[in-house]
């Protein structure tokens, strides 16, 4: 039986971890990061992979840093044929690759080389991209550039957001892997370099880059909710007078000659506003600062019909 170490820390890796245990891949240990703080309360929470690899009585290894760590030299002693990672979330030195006895592989959610780095299903969502899909790749010290050993496509719908690609990469990486294993571990699975010159790069995002701006046109506006959805959320700084996180919007096809952040129509259960280049967008669902998230008809409700056509309700003033 093929033994495994596997590496892995949020949602998306529990579906690859589990078609390992489900096809009775011998894994024997997980390793993810530590316990984090959660909620208003910061409760300790152990990871999603955490938990699955609890209940099925798995070693549980939790570095706060792998490099040079105990679970580290823990790994290396068990001589795994194979490592396989999917967002684990630290880089892994070369002598930790190297203790695995067929190969160190990751389940990569992004068609490499386009985008390495830890937001890659964010930067697809924010350029707009018609696709996305999974990488499976040997690992390497330098990040996401090892030789593909496998890719697998998935449209970007109009309606998808970070949570759902996740949810459905996660599956597809799942079927990727289970597909490129038995070829891997017999030795006759050819791997692909990757094309140097084609490479984007996906950082991890940055709070600043949670901000809505005026300079933005409706699409990318939704672009940029959907990318930061279910989670930082993305904002403009003075909505309204107030910081307001705005989760769902419509880009429409219409044209408006009002200057970007002017309200475009305003009723009971619609509010439209200007956006660069003449675009709008209708938002439907948004949040200002310290309240609970509003459909749009709650939130005009609580405004008293303050608003009017040609307001200003937008600025770039904090």
């Amino acid at each position: 039986m093929t033994s495994i170490v596997f590496m892995g820390t949020p949602e998306f890796a529990v579906p690859v971890l589990k078609g390992l245990l489900e096809n009775e891949y011998d894994v024997k240990a997980v390793v993810t990061q530590p316990d984090r703080p959660v909620g208003r309360k910061h409760r300790l929470t152990a990871s999603p992979v955490k938990k699955l690899a609890v209940e099925n009585e798995i070693e549980v290894l939790q570095p706060e840093k792998i490099s040079g760590s105990a679970e580290m030299q823990r790994v290396i002693d068990m001589a795994p044929d194979l490592i396989v990672t999917a967002a684990y979330g630290q880089f892994l030195p070369t002598k930790l690759l190297n203790s695995a006895k067929i190969a160190a592989v990751n389940v990569h959610g992004s068609l490499l080389p386009k985008y390495r780095g830890g937001a890659p299903v964010q930067y697809s969502l924010m350029n707009g991209d018609s696709k996305t899909g999974v990488t499976l790749i040997y690992m390497v010290k330098k990040m996401d550039a090892g030789e593909m050993l496998g890719q697998a496509e998935l449209p970007i719908e109009l309606n998808d957001d970070t949570g759902s690609l996740f949810e459905k990469l996660s599956y597809l990486g799942r079927d990727l892997l289970l597909d490129k294993l038995p070829a891997l571990i017999a030795g006759e699975l050819i791997s692909t370099p990757q094309d140097e010159t084609q490479v984007v790069f996906s950082p991890t995002i940055k709070p600043e880059e949670e901000h809505l701006m005026l300079s933005m046109t409706a699409q990318e506006i939704d672009w940029k909710i959907r990318a930061l959805r279910p989670t930082p959320g993305a904002f403009f700084d003075n909505f309204a007078g107030k910081r307001t996180k705005l989760w769902n919007v419509d880009p429409l096809d219409e044209k408006t000659e009002q200057a970007a952040g002017t309200v475009v129509e305003v009723t009971k259960h619609i509010l439209k506003v200007a956006a660069a280049d003449g675009t709008v967008y209708q938002i439907n669902e948004l949040q200002p600062a310290g309240k609970q998230k509003l459909a749009i008809t709650d939130y005009l409700n609580g405004m008293n019909q303050a608003l009017e056509k040609g307001q200003v309700i937008i600025s770039d003033d904090k």
